[in-house]
């Protein structure tokens, strides 16, 4: 579903973008086509998976895309850094009138992915492709990062549901908007993010406050008044003064409501000893004959306490987590990079390969058009991730190769497969479904593709390395390149 949000994408770049886009025209290569991949070096928190996200809003911006006559007028103004304007009025009445013509293949959202892989691919004028890096890796990066985070904080809880809370300690509006989707997508039941359920459709859940108890006479009277209030959604927060006697009177306040004919739907703790608190006031609820009085644990939490309180036996229905989930606590950036990977010059029908080689190995980039192959055991687990250039073609070996480590290899063949690039946009023009751009849908596949790991790729410590290669054909056509350029032969 359409957002609603108001931004403007043409601006929401790096200065440099708009240099180069100058220097494009400037050297007459504004048809040259060009082909980039976003992808990112490592799994983040140290983890053995992500979860991609951002991809509708990544359909919104392409939807969106253009400079307004208040974006030329700002940028006329800016003044270079020796003399004179940094822009020359004709190429900024150039980009007035610019629409994007690029072709957008990504995942779906919700898909596991790993480290070296392209979740994103842009093709077109090579203008257009840098126009949009910035906010294409704004966006796939952060909701990526928080995806991740709430889909290792929802495997640490089990069965119990998560309500994302965390929007008063976000980054800023914007990213608290976000966030929320994110964590949604990743596995979480709810959001407390009012604006975020308008926007995307995603469910809502909240209690009440420490400062709702301590606006009336006594903490009885403020539950009682609650109550009233709220009785199909009666969850009490018992540790404003002292959770024992906060128990005892959200105890009397669920009697009263039962005679009344409404129930009491849980109590919420907040503080302490939440794994020695939540068996006490289980015990005293099922005492009271309130067995069907959930347990809401919160407190600064995240995938390592909840494993830890799960350890422990705390009795708990459902789990509210803020500040760690919504600010990716505790990796601030998923890294992701957005690298040229190919050119061809307008007319052409060959693309050249183009390759980064730097002096670090971890930052060699791959060559190609590239796509990824997805294969699977026969029980429906996955088996290994190909990196193939969809122009070359996989060998019949289907052999992939660790580019890190090329004696590590494995050979796929036979197994069933699909490939995980979708179109998103063609010709400048979103064509992302309705059903690929919901929250909830997303959420449902991020599901069912976890189910698909193995166990020892979900574990939070040290997690077994998923198999990601490239295909043996472009790993060797990856290194004669490098030789090639490097001047070995």
């Amino acid at each position: 579903m359409n957002s609603g949000e108001s931004y403007e994408y043409a601006l929401l770049t790096d200065l440099y973008q708009l240099t180069m886009a100058q220097g494009y025209w400037e050297s007459g290569k504004t048809d040259d086509m060009a082909c980039f991949h976003m992808y990112f070096r490592e799994n983040p928190f140290k983890g053995g998976f992500a979860i991609a996200c951002g991809m509708a809003q990544l359909a919104e911006m392409v939807e969106t895309f253009s400079f307004s006559d208040d974006d030329i007028e700002y940028l006329a103004s800016l003044p270079a850094p020796g003399t004179g304007m940094l822009f020359d009025p004709a190429f900024l009445e150039y980009v007035r009138a610019l629409e994007l013509d690029v072709d957008i293949d990504a995942v779906h959202e919700g898909t596991v992915v790993f480290a070296g892989e392209p979740l994103v691919r842009v093709m077109g004028p090579i203008m257009h492709c840098q126009l949009l890096e910035t906010a294409l890796l704004n966006c796939v990066n952060f909701q990526t990062l928080i995806a991740t985070k709430a889909a290792r904080v929802c495997l640490a809880a089990g069965d119990a549901p998560v309500a994302e809370f965390g929007l008063r300690r976000a980054q800023g509006a914007g990213g608290g908007l976000w966030a929320s989707r994110a964590a949604v997508v990743g596995g979480c039941a709810s959001t407390s993010n009012v604006l975020a359920g308008k926007l995307y459709g995603i469910p809502v859940s909240g209690t009440h406050a420490h400062s709702w108890v301590m606006s009336f006479s006594s903490e009885l009277e403020a539950f009682r008044a609650y109550a009233k209030a709220m009785p199909e959604n009666c969850v009490l927060l018992v540790d404003t003064y002292d959770v024992k006697q906060g128990i005892e009177n959200a105890v009397t306040v669920g009697l009263e409501m039962r005679e009344r004919g409404d129930r009491l739907a849980g109590i919420r703790i907040d503080s302490g000893d939440l794994a020695w608190l939540s068996k006490m006031a289980r015990a005293r609820l099922d005492e009271a004959g309130l067995s069907d009085c959930g347990i809401v644990l919160s407190n600064d939490l995240d995938e390592y306490t909840i494993q830890s309180l799960r350890d422990q036996g705390a009795s708990v229905t459902s789990y509210g987590v803020g500040t760690k989930l919504a600010t990716a606590y505790d990796q601030p950036t998923l890294g992701g990079v957005y690298k040229l990977s190919a050119t061809k010059n307008a007319g052409e029908a060959v693309w050249r390969d183009r390759i980064k080689i730097t002096e670090q190995a971890a930052k060699l980039t791959v060559p190609g058009v590239l796509d990824v192959r997805r294969y699977y055991h026969e029980d429906g687990r996955l088996a290994g991730d190909m990196v193939f250039d969809a122009n070359h073609g996989v060998s019949e070996r289907e052999l992939i190769v660790d580019p890190s480590d090329s004696l590590r290899r494995k050979v796929l063949s036979g197994k069933r497969f699909e490939t995980l690039l979708a179109p998103l946009a063609r010709s400048g023009k979103a064509v992302l479904e309705a059903g690929d751009r919901d929250a909830m849908s997303a959420r449902e596949r991020a599901f069912a593709q976890v189910a698909t790991l193995d166990e020892s790729q979900k574990r939070m410590l040290n997690p077994h390395s998923y198999p990601v290669g490239l295909e043996c054909g472009l790993f060797e056509r990856r290194n004669n390149l490098v030789v090639q350029l490097r001047g070995f032969e």
